[in-house]
């Protein structure tokens, strides 16, 4: 008997590479989303069914997870925009879902969290809030649930090689680059899926956090120009000194959308890289950067997920 998944944030870039892959794999999935014309090619696959829904509403949250085998939470934000802070995306949300999950009798939670999410960190809200909603789903009554901690994640459609390549083909001579020395180890979406699909598959990961992160360690300065060298740049990365990066985090903070705020300079100041990574445990080979960017890079736009996943499928693989 095939289970049904509901996915909150199945829409984003993380959620539509976990709902092919799942999807394709033979799982039902319910993906909520409060503008369904915006994602179409989602609903061309047989077991995924796109609903519009305000997950933030209890009385929906119940709707959507009445006779599902278990919740994907997924939804997560970098910067405050909008009306939707930190704490209602990473505090307020995961409680809610607690809360319909235990009214419906729905036990089992895999829920995404952050590499140095902490509650009490003094600094970054991002972090902060991410720590606090983690502690709630892990020490909530009645629940089963799995969290996970990416270190940056990058694969077709991502927000980070594909924007940093965008940011460098406005800037072509120079690019100032916010703490340059702060070590990342990008992590390949499809290593992350399938990571999420073993703990459905799994019960010794209830109760689990698992830190995903992929072979090698980075420098952001590094991944800049490793991006510059893909798209044919040959710009300067010039880094910025500490008092500098504060300053272009204030500025870049006050324009539309946020590029790069004074939360984000404070969760820069940790590395995201893992103490104890996950995916070999999970008996899975963490694929690099070099095997997996540049083929998505080359392209004027990022490859479409849903191509993707089709070409995969037609593989029979990840």
């Amino acid at each position: 008997m095939r289970k049904t998944i509901c996915i909150i944030g199945g829409t984003g870039f993380i959620g539509s590479h976990l709902g092919f892959h799942l999807a394709n794999a033979g799982w039902r999935l319910r993906l909520p989303t409060r503008r369904p014309h915006r994602h179409r090619e989602l609903r061309v696959h047989q077991n995924i069914d796109l609903r519009e829904a305000n997950v933030h509403d209890p009385d929906t949250l119940r709707e959507l997870f009445d006779g599902v085998d278990a919740v994907i939470n997924l939804a997560g934000i970098l910067n405050e925009t909008g009306g939707d802070g930190f704490d209602k995306v990473h505090v307020e949300l995961p409680r809610r879902i607690l809360a319909a999950m235990q009214e419906t009798g729905v036990s089992r939670l895999l829920h995404m969290s952050a590499l140095n999410a902490d509650p009490a960190e003094p600094h970054s809200r991002y972090l902060r809030s991410k720590g606090e909603g983690e502690r709630l789903v892990m020490q909530a009554d009645d629940i089963a649930a799995t969290a996970f901690r990416p270190s940056v994640v990058f694969g077709p459609g991502d927000s980070f090689f594909n924007r940093f390549a965008s940011l460098l083909r406005m800037s072509p001579l120079v690019f100032p680059l916010a703490c340059p020395e702060a070590k990342f180890a990008p992590v390949y979406v499809g290593d992350v899926v399938e990571a999420f699909e073993h703990a459905l598959r799994h019960d010794d990961d209830i109760g689990q956090v698992h830190e995903l992160c992929g072979p090698t360690v980075y420098s952001l300065r590094e991944l800049v120009r490793f991006t510059a060298h893909q798209i044919g740049q040959h710009t300067l990365i010039l880094g910025l000194p500490d008092f500098a990066a504060r300053l272009q985090a204030r500025l870049l903070g006050l324009l539309p959308g946020k590029p790069f705020s004074l939360d984000n300079y404070y969760s820069l100041q940790k590395d995201s890289v893992c103490s104890q990574p996950a995916l070999p445990e999970m008996g899975i080979d963490p694929h690099s950067i070099e095997c997996i960017v540049p083929a998505y890079l080359a392209e004027r736009s990022p490859r479409g997920i849903y191509q993707h996943y089709r070409r995969l499928a037609r593989r029979g693989g990840t």
